[in-house]
């Protein structure tokens, strides 16, 4: 049974850092996307980053210079670095992962067939 557990979450002051890990289990990944979306209340789950098999990590816009994604397949975990962390940025975080193997990035969610539960992310102002 494949299982994402995504950890780090909190509450952090505007400017601040979090780094969020995604653990996988069940299968590896090492060959497929991962990536990171996020649900604030009342919005749409949206896309944040993707990193894949080959490493190339793509951004949605207003993360960009802020964020960095990563992934460690020895360990079949990734990551997500959040500095400069902003009000807007509140939401709940969700790692997913592709089951295809290789394939071009994936910036969608139904690209994705497997999902963590999510952790929270508050930024106060």
């Amino acid at each position: 049974q494949v299982q994402l557990v995504e950890s780090g979450g909190g509450l952090v002051q505007a400017g601040g850092s979090l780094r969020l890990s995604c653990a996988a289990s069940g299968r590896t990944f090492s060959s497929s996307s991962m990536g990171w979306f996020r649900q604030a209340p009342g919005k749409e789950r949206e896309f944040v980053a993707t990193i894949t098999w080959r490493e190339s990590t793509y951004y949605t816009d207003s993360v960009k210079g802020r964020f960095t994604i990563s992934r460690d397949n020895g360990e079949n975990t990734m990551a997500l670095q959040m500095n400069s962390l902003k009000p807007e940025d509140t939401a709940v975080y969700y790692c997913a992962a592709r089951s295809v193997v290789g394939g071009a990035p994936a910036l969608v969610r139904t690209e994705y067939a497997y999902w963590g539960q999510g952790t929270q992310v508050t930024v106060s102002s």
